[in-house]
């Protein structure tokens, strides 16, 4: 089972991954009336060929995308997938930022957006911020220093998709009722 890190509430941690990812050729699509699935993560090629099949099988599903693959090529699916792995393939390219921001604002996506591939921990405010709430780390760092990562700065500058109030909010607020911030 590969490293899975979870964001649950305010605290980072370690899980087992109970999803499978599968190459486009390892398995073959189970046929009708075979039984209910584990959980899978299958390429978005495979997803549009075979992602009906698999679906009715039971099993849960997750799709993962390339940086030039597009979410909304997701969007009538999403309320049936359990997880989208958004891949960095390098730490300068930064196009999952963006897929993950559209898939919580724009598709209300709710499932698990997982980041996957070159994923360090550099990155890690900035990926929850756009909505990121699993990772698989490439880095070999632990659940605490992705914790103290995550909490480094006490205030973020701009709304984003973490829904956290910016300074100037935090700042009205406390105006408001006699206290400083």
């Amino acid at each position: 089972m590969s490293k899975l890190f979870k964001i649950e509430g305010d605290q980072v941690v370690a899980r087992d991954d109970p999803f499978v990812a599968l190459a486009d050729d390892e398995i073959a699509l189970p046929t009708p009336g075979s039984g209910a699935l584990g959980a899978v993560i299958l390429s978005f090629a495979r997803f549009q060929k075979e992602g009906e099949a698999w679906l009715g099988q039971g099993a849960q599903i997750g799709v993962r995308l390339k940086p030039d693959e597009p979410v909304e090529g997701l969007a009538y699916d999403l309320p049936r997938l359990a997880l989208v792995a958004l891949a960095f393939p390098k730490f300068r390219d930064g196009r999952a930022y963006s897929a993950a921001t559209l898939l919580r604002d724009r598709y209300k996506f709710a499932g698990e957006v997982r980041a996957v591939g070159d994923v360090l921990r550099d990155q890690a405010l900035f990926m929850v911020r756009c909505g990121f709430d699993a990772f698989e780390p490439a880095d070999g760092s632990t659940v605490d220093v992705w914790a103290h990562a995550l909490h480094r700065f006490r205030h973020v500058y701009q709304a984003a998709a973490d829904r956290r109030p910016p300074a100037f909010v935090e700042r009205a607020r406390a105006s408001a009722s006699g206290g400083a911030a």
